[in-house]
């Protein structure tokens, strides 16, 4: 069974290892290393302020992650409220894919951002099939040019 819980410090190694199996599952899509230079960077980005507004989360299943949404609060004077987010990423292990678990992490995502007073979260959609479909079939979203309005 998929559980979906907060990226903690305690998680880096296992993100570290998702992140290296995607990469081998997908090479021409995630192409950047995860290596030493990336875990030193995640180790500080739990002690950085400029990641106060970062809510991040694992699908965790059989003691490993299998999937990983990430967004942000946007902490703009245009919207003073700060009730807009944006989603970074959501990414499931190529195998692990049509099994709800992207959804699972975006319905967890909205709820945690919910909590926190955030009303919209945008998404810039990409292009490919499973994306496309994957973001028309979210419940409370529209598509407006390239970008994914959805309410939580």
């Amino acid at each position: 069974m998929v559980a979906v819980v907060p990226f903690t410090r305690e998680r880096i190694s296992d993100v570290l290892a998702f992140e290296r199996e995607l990469r081998r599952q997908e090479p021409d899509t995630f192409f950047m290393d995860a290596g030493e230079s990336y875990r030193d960077l995640l180790e500080r980005s739990f002690e950085d302020s400029r990641f106060t507004n970062a809510v991040s989360m694992l699908a965790w299943e059989d003691g490993r992650v299998i999937g990983r949404g990430d967004a942000v609060i946007l902490a703009a004077r245009s919207d003073a409220s700060c009730s807009t987010a944006y989603l970074d990423w959501i990414c499931v292990l190529k195998e692990e894919r049509h099994r709800g678990v992207a959804q699972l992490l975006l319905q967890e995502l909205r709820r945690a951002l919910k909590e926190r007073g955030v009303e919209t979260l945008i998404a810039i959609m990409a292009h490919n099939p499973e994306s496309v479909r994957f973001y028309n079939a979210i419940e409370n979203a529209s598509v407006h040019d390239e970008a994914v309005w959805m309410d939580l």
